[in-house]
């Protein structure tokens, strides 16, 4: 069963249904059920404000009782940063992380003079 798609701001692009299938196989690829997700699209916040229309879209993705939002100003750029999330490797704590600026001065700060 494919993703669920909903919303209140018109509708998705052409070019973002057209990439649903690849969507669906790559969540497939990656051990996830696509009919497990929906899709929501809703004009942002911010957009209330302006008087030609939508500048950026609110896109929820509920999986089961947990969801996300993102901010974005096109299907596109939402399809790709979803994207890149499922195909993101999982966080490995143990990976040294690079040294912040405060890092950094606070390692110089602590040399002896």
């Amino acid at each position: 069963m494919p993703i669920t798609l909903q919303g209140t701001a018109g509708g998705f692009s052409d070019q973002f249904l057209a990439r649903i299938p690849e969507l669906e196989r790559t969540m497939t690829a990656q051990g996830l059920d696509p009919s497990d997700f929906i899709i929501s699209k809703d004009n942002a916040a911010s957009s209330n404000a302006r008087p030609l229309g939508p500048f950026f879209y609110d896109y929820t993705v509920f999986i089961g009782d947990d969801s996300f939002t993102v901010t974005e100003p096109n299907d596109t750029r939402f399809l790709a940063y979803f994207i890149d999330r499922i195909l993101a490797p999982e966080q490995d704590d143990a990976l040294p992380q690079r040294p912040t600026l405060f890092s950094r001065f606070a390692k110089w700060m602590a040399q002896p003079i």
